[in-house]
C-alpha cells in the first residue's frame, strides 16, 4: 500500500509498505477513505518529538471501511463505516472504566520507556513516535486498528466523511477543552491559537455558556475563521499586546478561563521569553517553546482555570509558577479521552448543531502529503486545515 512516512526532520515522503494485516483477535483493519494532517503531525515534522524512527507511517485523524476483523470483534462487521479515535484504549483497566481513556494501563507496548520519561505510561496513538507505541499511523491506504470493539464509532447515516472525520481528534479535543475550562454561565474565554483545535475550542466555549469568546493568532485566515465561523473577538499579537489588550477588554480583572491550543512550537513577537525559546529550541537546549501558556497564566483572572489542549512534549523553561499559585489559578490538560465524547458529538453533527467541515481548507490526495505538510507547516496558501484522500 501507499502512506506517509517520516524519514526526519521535514522530510515525509510517500512509500510503498507491506499492508497491514491481523495481528491480535481484537484487531480490525480499515480501508482509509479520509484522512487528515493535525496541528500535532508538525511537531513530528518539525523534529520535537523524540523516539520517531524513519518509515514510521504518519497520521492519527482517520475514518474509513471494515475489510477485515479479528475472531474476537464483535461490534464491527465489514463494510461497516467508522470513524477511528487517535487514542487506543482497552476499555477495561482502571483507567478506561473511568472514561479516562488517553491514560488507558493497557495498550502502549513500550510503556517502559514513556514510564522513565513521563513517570507512567499513557495510551498509545496511532502514527505518534515509538515513545507512544509505535503504531503505524492512518495517513495511508489501510489501517490495522487495535482494539477494535473500544474505539471506532459506526456512522450509520449519510453523512459524507468530511462531517464526521474530526470526531477522530479535533472535535473532541476542542471540547474537551472547554469542558476542562470548567466555564460558567457568563465567562469569558480567551483562547490562545486559532488552528483547528482552537477553532473547536472556541464553537465549544460558545456550547458550554461563555458570554465572551475572544481568539489570539496572528495569521488572518485563522483570525478570519474565528471572527465568522466561531463569533468570537479577535487579538493579532502581532499588532497589540496580548496582556494589556485583555486587561483593557476585561476592565483590568482578566479573562475567567484561558485556553492554550497552541502548546509546544508557540511564536511571539519581540518578547524576550519567545526569543529565548526559539533559540534555545534551534540549539537543542530546549525541547518546547510555551510562550502561550505563559501569557495564558498571566493573563488569566484570579482564581481562573488555564485549559491545555496543546501538546506539550517535555520540559518547559521559565514557567510562571509564581503566578498561578498565588493568583489561584486551576490547570488542567491532557490528551482527550476521546471514546467518551464519541456518540454526544455525532449526535449534535447529526442533528445540525454543527458541520465540523468549515475548517477545511485544502482537500488533496495522498501523494500530495509531502507538500501538504510543508504548505500547513508554513502556512501558506490560507491553508488550515488539509483532508486528503488515499
Amino acid at each position: 500500500m501507499r502512506a506517509l512516512c517520516w524519514h526526519g526532520k521535514s522530510d515525509v515522503r510517500v512509500d510503498t509498505v507491506p499492508d497491514p494485516v491481523i495481528v491480535d483477535p481484537t484487531d480490525a483493519i480499515v480501508k482509509i477513505t479520509s484522512t487528515a494532517i493535525c496541528g500535532s503531525d508538525l511537531h513530528l515534522y518539525d523534529g520535537y518529538m523524540p523516539t520517531m524512527e524513519s518509515g514510521d507511517i504518519l497520521g492519527h485523524e482517520s475514518m474509513g471501511e471494515v475489510v477485515e476483523i479479528g475472531a474476537e470483534v464483535s461490534t464491527l462487521n465489514i463494510g461497516d463505516r467508522v470513524v477511528i479515535p487517535f487514542t487506543i484504549s482497552c476499555g477495561h483497566c482502571f483507567f478506561c472504566e473511568k472514561t479516562l481513556y488517553a491514560c488507558c494501563d493497557t495498550t502502549n507496548p513500550n510503556a517502559e520507556m514513556a514510564r522513565k520519561v513521563m513517570g507512567h505510561s499513557p495510551a498509545g496513538i496511532f502514527g505518534y513516535s515509538h515513545l507512544l507505541g509505535g503504531f503505524s499511523g492512518g495517513q495511508a491506504e489501510y489501517l490495522r486498528v487495535p482494539y477494535a470493539d473500544v474505539g471506532p464509532i459506526k456512522i450509520k447515516s449519510g453523512l459524507p466523511d468530511e462531517r464526521v472525520l474530526f470526531l477522530s481528534d479535533i472535535f473532541p479535543t476542542g471540547y474537551m477543552a472547554a469542558e476542562n475550562a470548567h466555564i460558567e454561565a457568563g465567562d469569558t474565554v480567551a483562547v490562545w491559537g486559532c488552528g483547528p483545535v482552537g477553532q473547536f475550542v472556541i464553537q465549544s466555549c460558545w456550547m458550554m455558556g461563555a458570554s465572551r469568546v475572544i481568539a489570539i493568532d496572528r495569521v488572518p485566515e485563522r483570525l478570519s475563521m474565528a471572527q465568522e465561523y466561531g463569533k468570537a473577538e479577535i487579538v493579532d499579537f502581532e499588532e497589540e499586546d496580548v496582556y494589556d489588550r485583555l486587561m483593557a477588554m476585561t476592565n483590568g480583572r482578566g479573562p475567567d478561563r484561558c485556553i492554550d491550543a497552541v502548546g509546544c512550537e508557540a511564536h511571539g513577537t519581540g518578547s524576550f521569553d519567545a526569543v529565548l525559546d526559539k533559540a534555545k529550541a534551534a540549539l537543542y537546549l530546549a525541547t518546547d517553546r510555551p510562550h502561550a501558556l505563559r501569557e495564558a497564566i498571566m493573563c488569566c483572572r484570579k482564581g481562573g482555570t488555564v485549559s491545555i489542549p496543546g501538546v506539550y512534549v517535555g520540559l518547559l523553561d521559565h514557567m510562571p509558577m509564581g503566578a498561578a499559585m498565588n493568583k489561584g489559578l486551576t490547570l488542567k490538560m491532557g490528551q482527550t479521552h476521546v471514546q467518551r465524547y464519541l456518540e454526544p458529538l455525532l449526535e449534535m453533527i447529526e442533528d445540525g448543531q454543527i458541520d465540523p467541515s468549515f475548517v477545511i481548507t485544502h482537500r488533496l490526495g495522498l501523494e500530495d502529503g509531502p507538500q501538504a505538510y510543508q504548505t500547513f507547516r508554513d502556512k501558506e496558501d490560507g491553508c488550515i486545515k488539509v483532508v486528503l484522500k488515499p
